[in-house]
């Protein structure tokens, strides 16, 4: 059921899916496209975190086969850190669901915010490994756990943050962190879904109309990237992130 939602909000937000599954392929962060779309259209902000994570599951999901095939990253090897960081996801949104609502509302234009400043300040990020600062074992037991609570807690960027916890901890260049952040956002997307759909309410037939548009836009963009690399990720990060907090702020300021 998607309750009192108009057809061309409803068009749109399959369309904001579509853009959001290639921009999270390319760069992580659909998330920061489409829960904010969501809370624009009128979702409650638990019910709009709940349902980001069912169509997040499948544009992620979309989006690691696609690495996989292009022979960016050895699923395999990842089994262990998904585990961690869907249980820990299955924490962040157990505690999201028990959050006042104004809170949620409150960090989503913060967190862009600071997002994008990352990105646009960073300098050096490109597609060519660095020295690594973490070993595989301990960032599993740290950023994963870490950044996975959050996606279960709040969502949006979390993508980008398991990217950047690859590039300044692992020692990534940017195509590959971006390939091996995918598993992960589908594990800690899943995780936090199993738990919002026995505490929340997601709206299934939206989410799932979503999915559909955010595994086509997933796999386009998963090709882009490949083909195309650090300069498609840093200016689509920049770009959407300070789009979307300046329309937050602006419909706060505004209410």
């Amino acid at each position: 059921m998607i309750p009192e939602l108009a057809t061309h909000v409803l068009l749109l937000l399959v369309l904001v899916a579509f853009l959001a599954g290639a921009i999270d392929a390319i760069a992580g962060g659909g998330g920061l496209l489409t829960v904010p779309a969501l809370l624009l259209a009128g979702l409650p902000p638990v019910a709009a975190l709940a349902t980001n994570k069912v169509q997040g599951v499948f544009g992620a999901a979309s989006a690691a086969v696609s690495y996989a095939r292009a022979g960016q990253v050895e699923p395999r090897a990842q089994i262990g850190p998904a585990l961690v960081a869907a249980a820990a996801a299955g924490l962040g949104a157990l505690l999201a669901s028990r959050l006042p609502t104004d809170t949620i509302r409150l960090v989503l234009p913060i967190l862009l915010i600071a997002i994008a400043l990352y990105f646009l300040l960073k300098k050096g990020l490109d597609d060519g490994d660095r020295a690594q600062r973490l070993s595989g074992p301990a960032f599993a037991a740290t950023a994963v756990p870490a950044v996975g609570f959050y996606d279960g807690l709040l969502g949006p960027g979390a993508g980008s943050f398991y990217m950047i916890g690859f590039v300044t901890l692992r020692g990534y260049g940017l195509l590959k962190a971006t390939a091996h952040t995918k598993l992960l956002n589908f594990a800690s997307n899943l995780g936090g879904l199993v738990v919002f759909a026995a505490v929340a309410q997601p709206w299934w037939t939206l989410g799932l109309a979503m999915a559909a548009a955010q595994v086509a836009g997933a796999t386009l963009g998963a090709r882009l990237a490949v083909r195309v690399g650090a300069r498609a990720i840093r200016p689509l990060l920049v770009t959407v992130s300070l789009a979307l907090a300046a329309r937050l702020l602006w419909q706060a300021w505004a209410g």
